[in-house]
């Protein structure tokens, strides 16, 4: 195992330990809020769109733990192998700045969530988050140990609760909100997985048996991540209302209903916050991922006090413009093209069509397509490598 790959964890992790990190990042406040967007669709067109789309981002994403896990290289390292470098830096700052900002928005509706149900103070319940957020990070992915699996399964028990209050309310309604077309709800779907891509790594890198921890990551994920969208849609169908708080109070949930709220929003920002610190690593050696993750969950904790930050859904666009052509140059270079790990500063070949596909991505979101957006990027992205290899090859046998 590489250098890279022995630093930040000090054990390997078993596949349950690895399904028990993805279950606690798949129950979101976050998931389930962007599953509300998708009711206008209606019941059966809205869990065809969220079914379609994490097929789209959790093969990507299987792709994506999977190279972390072979190589024993954190994601960005893994990055640097197809973009150079310093090249490769480039991404690493991107997603601290993603995780940053993921970071923010998870504090943000956890803390809206819970003082719905007890009413102290938003202010009040980040505080409250930002500390155990702290907390986690400061014990560590390896050392949570009996404490993770105490808390995945309460929120295990809890959800189902959660589930049973929403779709117990009889048969489902046209909820009203703008409308979208199939496409679009494909493509919010695709965005959840799709913002762990540049994370998934940094677990799975450490794994003892590489195949079976990613792809029990990558099935726990999907799974958790798709019933919380539909969650998410069935609340705003099926009683009408998309104030998740509300709906388990009306409920008498209570304290049951604070506890899923407090720590589905840990368990999940936890990794965002760890991640930003081994990304930054990735840019400044020297520093400390665990002090690093520590101050992202304050800088976060301070953003969600300070900041509103209700709408995200320009947000997860904006993070699949950036890491679908990402994921497509690395799929093409390490399955496709088996080529080796890149060893000047900086691969201009990749980096160019990174940035062409970021423009195809973007202008993309202007065109409704069944399948979403990522698709046919990653798709075209794709093609572009396998050209470009063929044509440098050719080139080379002539010369």
């Amino acid at each position: 195992m590489s250098a890279e790959g022995k630093k930040g964890l000090t054990k390997k992790t078993s596949v349950f330990e690895n399904g028990l990190i993805w279950f606690g990042a798949g129950v979101s406040i976050a998931e389930i809020l962007t599953g509300t967007y998708l009711a206008p669709l209606g019941m059966a067109k809205g869990v065809a769109a969220i079914l379609l789309g994490h097929l789209i981002g959790c093969c990507m994403m299987f792709a994506a733990g999977l190279i972390g896990a072979r190589t024993g290289k954190s994601a960005m390292e893994t990055v640097k192998m197809s973009f150079g470098k310093k090249g490769g830096l480039l991404f690493s700052f991107l997603n601290v700045l993603q995780l940053v900002g993921w970071t923010g928005i998870m504090i943000y509706d956890g803390a809206l969530a819970a003082n719905g149900t007890v009413n102290t103070g938003a202010w009040v319940w980040c505080l409250v988050i930002g500390a155990l957020i702290v907390l986690w990070i400061a014990i560590g992915v390896t050392n949570l140990g009996k404490l993770n699996t105490v808390a995945m399964a309460a929120l295990f028990l809890l959800t189902i609760v959660l589930s049973a209050v929403i779709f117990g309310n009889g048969m489902g309604q046209t909820a009203a909100g703008e409308a979208m077309t199939f496409g679009a709800a494909v493509e919010l779907s695709v965005a959840m997985p799709l913002s762990w891509l540049p994370v998934i790594s940094d677990y799975t890198r450490e794994a003892q048996k590489p195949v079976k921890a990613t792809a029990a990551s990558v099935i726990v994920y999907g799974l958790v991540s798709c019933w919380m969208y539909i969650i998410g849609m069935g609340a705003a169908l099926f009683t009408g209302e998309t104030d998740i708080a509300a709906i388990m109070v009306k409920a008498g949930l209570g304290i049951a209903a604070l506890l899923i709220i407090i720590f589905s929003t840990v368990t999940t920002t936890f990794l965002d916050a760890y991640s930003a610190g081994v990304s930054w690593e990735s840019i400044f050696p020297k520093m400390k991922g665990k002090q690093v993750g520590i101050a992202v969950t304050v800088i976060g904790t301070l953003a969600a006090i300070l900041f509103p930050m209700d709408d995200i859904t320009d947000f997860l666009y904006l993070i699949g413009s950036v890491f679908a052509p990402m994921i497509a140059v690395q799929i093409a270079d390490v399955f496709l093209l088996k080529k080796e790990e890149e060893r000047k500063d900086f691969g201009w070949k990749n980096l160019l069509i990174w940035l062409i596909g970021f423009v195809i991505y973007r202008f993309l979101m202007t065109v409704d397509i069944p399948v979403g957006n990522t698709l046919p990027d990653m798709a075209a992205v794709i093609l572009i490598c396998l050209i470009v290899h063929a044509f440098a090859r050719r080139k080379g046998a002539k010369a």
